[in-house]
């Protein structure tokens, strides 16, 4: 008999439960998403209130597509993202998953959120042991698997690549529905011409923060006497950034001897990164898996996913110790499945 987990996914501005099966089996997945306005981004406080107004009804949602009308008996387990993400809104996720999992008296799983993107682009790809570049807002990774932990062979040194596109986007004061990486992605497919950008690769790491200063300079110096246009600004952002780390997942590829890379978190969903990287691993003979943004955007079933994992391995948290933190890295995390 397959087992049913229910994971809770608030570490940022988007908000999702998902039900799946010990079988793979996806289903239900709703998501909500804070949205500010353009030229601001979202602050923690208010995130959080969204996300305690839209929990319940989630949860809701994602019963009845999921066909369960007896939860405390038909699921095995409620999983929620212990961390890393923004305080505020993952502590009111963490104290959702305790009111649930005391209402129907089943054991807590506590997931990191890096582990559950890679374990849900495994899951929805058939990766098998890739190389993996993780890209969103508040992370930037190479990882490989290697004696039981996902281990970083590469990192950001200032801020996530997500971040960088979406200071950029408020410069420019483009909207933040859906995204705001999304709609920097919009305006490069019409941009031309490359506007050399710094380019900073340290070893395996790399920084934006430099190049996000410079090009916010040459925005504000220039698009408004037209020697720029924001669709060429945005053009060279991605060319740029992509660039980089495509290098450095080309470098770990060689190092753990992997053919095979997978992308996961919200930049992720991007084309122009995706046809990069398939690019590069096409010469080296392997193949790049990528997921669309059901999967890799924030989302609940990757939480309830990588929780029923461990919950098989008897991972569990009683409810006096399910707390969340700000800082959990992905090489923290015991890889035991």
């Amino acid at each position: 008999m397959e087992l049913l987990s229910l994971g809770l996914e608030g570490s940022a501005n988007k908000i999702g439960v998902g039900i799946v099966s010990s079988g793979g089996r996806i289903l239900a997945n709703p998501r909500r998403t804070f949205i500010s306005p353009p030229g601001h981004g979202f602050l923690p406080s208010e995130t959080a209130v969204h996300h305690q107004n839209v929990v319940a009804e989630l949860v809701d949602e994602a019963l009845k597509e999921a066909d369960l009308d007896s939860p405390s008996n038909q699921l095995s387990c409620i999983c929620y993202t212990r961390g890393p993400g923004m305080g505020a809104p993952l502590c009111s996720v963490a104290v959702a998953a305790r009111v649930l999992a005391m209402a129907w008296n089943l054991p807590l799983v506590a997931v990191n959120h890096c582990v559950a993107h890679i374990e849900m682009g495994r899951l929805v790809t058939g990766a098998g042991n890739p190389v993996v570049l993780y890209v969103s807002g508040g992370n930037t990774q190479v990882i490989s698997y290697a004696e039981h932990r996902y281990r970083v062979f590469g990192e950001t040194i200032d801020i996530a690549v997500g971040n960088c596109l979406d200071r950029f986007a408020r410069i420019l004061r483009l909207s933040n529905d859906p995204s705001p990486g999304f709609n920097i992605e919009q305006l490069a497919e019409r941009g031309s011409r490359y506007i050399e950008l710094p380019y900073t690769v340290k070893g395996m790491d790399v920084a934006f923060s430099g190049l996000l200063s410079f090009i916010e300079d040459v925005a504000k110096r220039s698009i408004g006497t037209g020697q720029v246009t924001p669709e060429d600004l945005c053009f060279s952002l991605q060319e740029t950034v992509f660039a980089m780390l495509v290098e450095i997942t080309e470098r770990a590829m060689a190092h753990c001897q992997v053919k095979d890379v997978l992308v996961v978190g919200g930049v992720g969903c991007n084309k122009r990164l995706q046809r990069m990287m398939d690019e590069m691993v096409k010469q080296r003979g392997g193949q790049a898996f990528c997921t669309d943004e059901r999967f890799c955007i924030d989302n609940g079933a990757m939480v309830a996913w990588a929780g029923l994992l461990q919950f098989q391995q008897g991972d569990i948290v009683t409810v006096d110790k399910a707390d969340c933190t700000q800082r959990f890295r992905t090489d923290e995390v015991y890889v035991s499945w």
